[in-house]
């Protein structure tokens, strides 16, 4: 992807901040969303999985799929 950049300096010429097209920008902030819209699903899934996983090894009685529903 190739944005057309602006850099902006200060008196020292240190760069301060950069401008860019606001659509190229509301690109990337749809995008941004999108990713993290993933890693929070990862995370859910990761946390599922080891839920089920302490389930198994757990030697109390395991909700019924039932009981899991009516909990939603």
């Amino acid at each position: 992807m190739k944005i057309a950049l602006n850099y902006i300096s200060n008196s020292k010429g240190e760069t301060t901040a950069v401008q860019m097209p606001l659509n190229e920008w509301k690109k990337i902030l749809g995008k941004l969303e999108k990713y993290e819209q993933l890693i929070k699903i990862k995370s859910n899934l990761r946390d599922a999985f080891e839920q089920v996983e302490d389930l198994r090894k757990s030697k109390k009685v395991k909700p019924t799929l039932k009981d899991f529903l009516n909990e939603l």
